[in-house]
């Protein structure tokens, strides 16, 4: 589930280069035309039909975590996604499914502003984080990227040291003082660091596979451990939600399984959102599965269940099923 700017933690979890990469495939999306309630397929294979407002209105116990209010995305004209209204509860898992350049990825990266370093991108709408607007003006980006983390698709680590990996980020914050000068001002952390990068490593379930060579470069690591490790690293700053960009669609088959035990354990302690082109992937690992189709809408929103055995849109039932995407 690829991806600079100041040297802040969204530095410590993503690559200018890919975020631009995936924004430039969402935005090459079309937008739907001429919707009416007809079985008439367009040219990708989908049929048109109007869409209902309570497909997309999924309720549940509790506030959410994230709450997003007519989000339209935009890079230059073309309008990446359209009027997205939902709820995202927290301590679960959400999936958003959907055809290549329906939006999934430029909606993911709305969650805590990763659009913004992208020139051409236009936010509209609103993006609220506990009840906090994150596009109103003053929002310390750096802060924002704190508490909300993302990993994706390519595993991309430092050329560094595992430890240092996972330790950058609160380095960079000022949690961990380490080295001659805070050994002479008596403020080493070492200890504290050493027991930080211990905890996100067992949460990543890497700690087993690389405590006997944590020096080591972390470049020398299977693209499965990398992967983990950057979760590690997205952990280790102690986020509240969790942002995945298909993170297991470069790993084989028995990483991916880690992976996707790992999303499971994950939510337990945070909320997370992940986008995901493997729908068994979405229906055995998530609590709700959002699906976007063709021009960056949200057609429905429901419990996994209900979406995979159930659907209400014939256009959502028709994707599941491989008629078109």
């Amino acid at each position: 589930m690829s991806e600079s700017t100041t040297q802040s933690q969204d530095d410590a979890q993503s690559t200018t280069d890919d975020a631009a990469a995936s924004a430039t495939a969402d935005a090459t999306a079309g937008t739907t035309t001429g919707r009416d309630a007809s079985a008439d397929h367009t040219t990708a294979g989908e049929t048109d039909e109007e869409l209902r407002e309570e497909w997309t209105q999924y309720s549940f116990e509790g506030e959410p975590k994230l709450s997003v209010e007519d989000l339209d995305v935009y890079y230059g004209d073309d309008h990446a996604i359209q009027s997205v209204s939902m709820d995202i509860p927290r301590n679960s898992v959400t999936a958003l499914i959907g055809p290549s350049g329906c939006g999934k990825s430029t909606f993911l990266r709305s969650l805590n502003r990763m659009n913004d370093r992208i020139n051409s991108a236009r936010v509209e709408g609103s993006v609220q984080l506990d009840g906090e607007e994150i596009y109103q003006d003053g929002v310390d980006l750096v802060e924002l990227r704190k508490r909300v983390g993302m990993v994706f698709q390519a595993p991309n680590p430092f050329p560094k040291s595992i430890r240092d990996n996972v330790a950058y980020g609160p380095r960079k914050h000022g949690e961990l003082r380490t080295g001659l000068v805070a050994r002479l001002l008596g403020r080493d952390d070492t200890e504290k660091e050493d027991e930080l990068v211990e905890r996100s490593l067992r949460q990543a379930a890497l700690y087993d596979e690389v405590k006997d060579r944590l020096d080591d470069n972390a470049l020398g690591l299977s693209g499965g451990q990398q992967q983990r490790l950057c979760i590690a690293r997205c952990l280790a700053v102690d986020p509240e939600v969790i942002l995945m960009d298909e993170p297991a669609s470069a790993l084989d088959p028995i990483a991916t399984s880690k992976i996707e035990d790992l999303i499971e354990e994950l939510a337990e302690d945070y909320t997370v959102v992940v986008v995901t082109h493997n729908m068994q992937q979405a229906a055995r690992i998530s609590d709700q599965t959002a699906v976007f189709l063709t021009g960056g809408e949200l057609v429905e929103y429901d419990d996994t269940d209900e979406i995979f055995e159930n659907p209400e849109s014939q256009r959502v039932e028709d994707y599941i099923t491989g008629k078109f995407g």
